[in-house]
């Protein structure tokens, strides 16, 4: 790159400069351009500097500078030094310095007052590049990407973008004609970061980097650290302020953080807000947050659900992606409103006493044009070799983990969510194609880690960063590991070698319980340990039970469809599983419309089928599921000890041949309440005096009966309280002798 060098042009002023840096600067190559353009003073020996202007205009015929606090702002014309429209002269020396208009006439006669964003010093200090460069800023949004702010009293957007391998950046948008010769983005050294202040524009602009690579091919490119987009198709990124906001829930954020997660209820409710409900006639049909606030808010809260799980919160731009191919890790989708807005619907959720969290995704990034792939005209953010980089299943790029700055984006990017937004944790996705190098690949398709192994070490390490900086940084947050593998450790702590993550979904739950809830009962005795082997491994790591939209989906068919036989019992099934998955150890996540027995598969361009709850059928499933969900919020033995041993106990284990299995959930830790006895017949044959043992003896009162009448049951066992009889059963020194009624389950406790 040529650098400035004195001469002598026909500007008249000394210092000017050679042909060559002209040349590159209306080409727009070169990577410093503020050390051309804008105010600079010479210094000369015994005298004041020589102060000097330079500008580039490529379509003006007069360029002149000025001072707004000169007497009669007397404009001082530049002299035009380069064809393409480079402009130079002297101005005198002052102080204060203060910034200087440009005032602008084109050919057409038309003028323009501008000031020159030249001028401006850089706002990125040494210090943020360093971090930046080992990976460990961990609020570098808040310096990449564009900030609305105002220096020396002028008001006006500060851009950064990390393109290291890049000839040139520039910021373009409609208040530059989408040029990029008119904002040339200057280098920071060796850092990789290019930065430019733009006076006069803000939040609500649209802009994109224009990103002229080494090889000299130009491409437009959205804000990686960008707050909000355009709605789809529409891709630009767009400035934002997210400041300002007035949070009330310091209350909340301070109860969260003193918690332990472990010995909480939480019970999530899944949610893909644009299909949750619609509004016909308005295009797109989606609710925006206020809508939520008004509608999806007081529905949680009545039906007992601790937490919504948002789908598809990051900007994405396919719907059919579902969220999970992310065009803008920073922004807030624009379907359902601002960034402010979601930040109100979120204030208002911890209002109602509920909390918040999203679905994340850091295994993978879609090739849209516009987003990260290539971003400098390099494998930037992703690997270049495909073994590595690309999932083939997907058609997506894979983030390459072993470079800082990526692991920086990617880490930041969840503590802007739990920071600026107040989220109370993150579901990642796909961590299982996150630890193993031969995740979904054939022989040849994959590269062994330095040790000839197949984990995914920079993926690992990257992970245990990850959960580190949410404890650090996020205090009370919880991190929920979508993993489906048996690698060791997922929620262990990262002191401890684990990867930190506050649970992890029980992948093997779910398809052993559904694989034996969708047997016709006449089988169930032959496949008795689908609902026992869980037990074996529920406190290897600490679980949640998850019924999530992947069951119900692709010829999944839903949940109430899964379930065999005549409607009757597809309904008793459903409400066997429901009261199962209750009490079964581990918190519980239900993806939405399941609650109610929602019929066709989940369609994410459908609203949910709203109409059923005109049926008395789906009305009183809904009910069962609300009952079940307080039951479990006001019942320590059920949640208090969800990561506890000691909480558990068989009671039955060995009745496969009648379908029939009974076990205790029990308070730990100092919790009150006498244990709960849980038994289920996987049957349609009731079971009349049937003992189930118990070690206190007593009265014993039914808490919960999933085959009442009130749920749409035969209400068989119509019973409320027992009393234990002489002699026990299964090893305990009581029992009790119940009506097991055909497909229920009965849950009672000692009065």
């Amino acid at each position: 790159m040529a650098k400035p060098r004195s001469s002598k042009t026909g500007s008249g002023v000394p210092g000017a400069l050679e042909p060559a840096v002209l040349e590159s600067i209306v080409a727009a190559t070169y990577r410093e351009p503020r050390s051309v353009l804008g105010y600079h003073e010479l210094a000369r020996p015994q005298e004041q500097p020589l102060c000097v202007v330079r500008a580039l205009e490529p379509d003006a015929v007069e360029v002149a500078v000025y001072w707004e606090d000169e007497p009669g702002s007397v404009a001082r014309p530049l002299e035009r030094v380069h064809p393409a429209g480079v402009f130079e002269g002297r101005v005198p020396y002052r102080r204060p310095l203060v910034p200087y208009r440009l005032r602008v006439r084109y050919a057409d006669g038309s003028e323009l007052a501008k000031l020159d964003p030249y001028y401006f010093a850089p706002q990125l200090t040494d210090l943020d590049l360093y971090l930046f460069g080992e990976g460990n800023h961990y609020r570098i949004w808040s310096k990449l990407g564009a900030h609305p702010t105002v220096l020396e009293g002028i008001a006006g957007t500060h851009f950064a973008v990390w393109a290291p391998n890049a000839a040139r950046v520039s910021v373009v948008g409609p208040f530059n004609l989408w040029d990029g010769r008119r904002h040339a983005m200057q280098a920071r050294g060796g850092s990789g970061v290019w930065e430019l202040f733009v006076p006069q524009i803000g939040a609500g602009t649209a802009y994109k980097f224009e990103i002229r690579t080494a090889t000299g091919s130009t491409c437009l490119k959205s804000d990686p650290y960008g707050t909000a987009m355009e709605l789809r198709p529409a891709n630009c990124s767009l400035v934002s302020d997210l400041g300002g906001f007035q949070w009330h829930d310091d209350d909340w954020l301070a109860a969260r953080g003193r918690a332990d997660p472990r010995r909480q209820p939480i019970n999530v409710y899944e949610v893909h807000l644009g299909s949750w409900r619609q509004v016909s006639g308005r295009h797109p049909p989606f609710l925006n947050w206020q809508e939520a606030v008004e509608q999806l808010i007081p529905y949680v809260l009545d039906m007992g659900y601790t937490h919504i799980e948002l789908m598809g919160v990051a900007e994405h731009p396919f719907d059919g992606s579902w969220g999970y191919q992310v065009g803008g890790y920073y922004a807030a989708t624009a379907r359902f409103g601002t960034p402010r807005d979601f930040m109100h619907f979120v204030d208002r959720c911890h209002a109602a006493g509920i909390g918040v969290l999203m679905d994340w995704v850091p295994a993978h990034f879609p090739k849209d044009d516009h987003g990260l792939i290539e971003f400098d005209g390099t494998a930037l953010y992703e690997h270049a070799d495909p073994r590595q980089g690309e999932h083939m299943d997907w058609g997506t790029k894979i983030f390459n983990f072993g470079r800082n700055e990526v692991k920086n984006f990617l880490v930041a990017n969840v503590l802007f969510w739990l920071n600026e937004f107040h989220l109370d944790g993150l579901r990642v996705d796909a961590v299982a194609s996150m630890l193993y190098l031969d995740y979904s690949r054939s022989q040849g398709q994959w590269v062994p880690n330095r040790y000839g192994g197949r984990e995914n070490l920079e993926a690992i390490d990257f992970l245990r960063h990850l959960n580190w900086a949410v404890r650090e940084y996020a205090p009370g947050a919880i991190m929920v590991a979508e993993e489906s593998t048996a690698f060791p450790g997922v929620t262990q702590p990262t002191h401890l070698g684990g990867l930190g993550f506050t649970f992890k979904w029980n992948m093997g739950w779910m398809n052993d319980t559904l694989r034996y809830w969708e047997l016709d009962p006449v089988y169930r005795s032959h496949e008795h340990r689908l609902v026992t082997f869980s037990f074996v491994y529920a406190w290897s790591e600490k679980f949640m039970l998850p019924i999530s939209h992947d069951e119900v989906v692709h010829g999944k068919r839903s949940l109430l469809d899964k379930m065999p036989g005549d409607e009757w019992q597809k309904r008793a099934n459903y409400r066997l599983f429901l009261a199962y998955m209750a009490v079964h150890p581990g918190k519980k996540l239900m993806f939405m419309g399941q609650e109610f027995g929602q019929w066709h598969e989940w369609r994410h361009a459908e609203a949910l089928d709203w109409p059923l709850l005109g049926d008395e059928r789906h009305r009183r499933l809904r009910d069962l599921s609300r009952d079940l969900n307080l039951l479990y919020r006001g019942a320590p033995q059920l949640h208090g000890s969800d990561a506890d041993g000691d909480g558990f106990a068989w009671i039955d284990l060995h009745n496969a041949a009648q379908s029939v299995f009974a076990f205790e959930r029990r308070a730990t830790h100092g919790d009150n309440g006498s244990p709960l006895v849980c038994v289920f017949n996987a049957t349609p044959v009731p079971r009349d005096d049937y003992w189930v043992g118990v070690d206190a003896p007593g009265r014993y009162v039914k808490v919960f009966d999933s085959d009442d009448a009130r749920y749409g049951g035969s209400g068989y066992c119509g019973v409320q309280d027992f009393v234990t009889a002489d002699g026990g059963a299964q090893g305990r020194r009581h029992a009790l002798r119940l009506p097991l009624p055909p497909l229920g389950a009965l849950i009672l406790r000692l009065a």
